[in-house]
């Protein structure tokens, strides 16, 4: 069985500075110390962001190879080691499968075995839900904005325009003549084969499936 201490700083200037480097390490130190497990191995993060994944990071990608069965890992505070609830839900229960122990000092102790490992589970689960909510919205909204702008949404590009370097969408002349004509022949009662069969002749490489999206739009 290994013991493990994981801490990080977001900024370079608190790398280089190491206060509070030091300040995760004496407080790893002491607790495991406390706890009776073996003096830890350190993986330092420096200078890297939050934002990322643990299994991101290059320290973290360390600690995660090198865990085994038994295993303790130990972190001063829960946003020192996970950049949000979903990253923590997946990763404790990772950890948990493994049958590695979770130690966050913040949180009292094992979250991924102990007594208060159910407790840390419904919490995390409960935010970890309303991030997973939070960030569909933010892309609908995103979304909504690029449509309203008359932004390209991603995808394959839209038969009638060019997509320009900002993601904006410019008429193809040709194209949208294309497109009247689709609506012309179907307004005259053609079929979308020989709609289809028609723009080919014309030049156009569009699908019958094409052809229909433009008829309902």
């Amino acid at each position: 069985m290994a013991t493990y201490g994981y801490v990080r700083v977001s900024t370079q200037r608190q790398a280089d500075e190491g206060e509070s480097l030091a300040v995760q390490r004496r407080q790893i130190e002491g607790y495991a110390t406390m706890i009776g497990v073996e003096a830890p191995k350190f993986f330092i993060e420096e200078g890297v962001s939050g934002t990322k994944p643990l299994s991101d990071r290059p320290a973290g990608q360390e600690l995660l190879a090198a865990l085994q069965p038994g295993d303790v890992i130990v972190c001063a505070t829960l946003d020192r080691m996970f950049r949000s609830a979903l990253d923590a839900l997946t990763m404790v229960k990772a950890f948990k499968e493994k049958g590695v122990s979770l130690h966050l000092i913040d949180l009292s102790g094992d979250v991924a075995g102990n007594g208060i490992s159910k407790l840390f589970f419904t919490i995390i689960s409960a935010v970890a839900e309303a991030e997973r909510d939070r960030i569909v919205q933010r892309i609908l909204d995103v979304k909504r904005d690029q449509k309203r702008r008359g932004r390209h949404l991603g995808g394959k590009r839209p038969f009638g325009f060019h997509i320009q370097d900002d993601g904006s969408l410019i008429e193809d002349q040709r194209e949208q003549a294309a497109i009247g004509k689709i609506k012309a022949m179907k307004a005259e009662g053609a079929s979308l084969r020989t709609i289809q069969a028609a723009l080919q002749a014309d030049g156009h490489k569009v699908s019958h499936v094409t052809v229909n999206r433009i008829i309902k739009q």
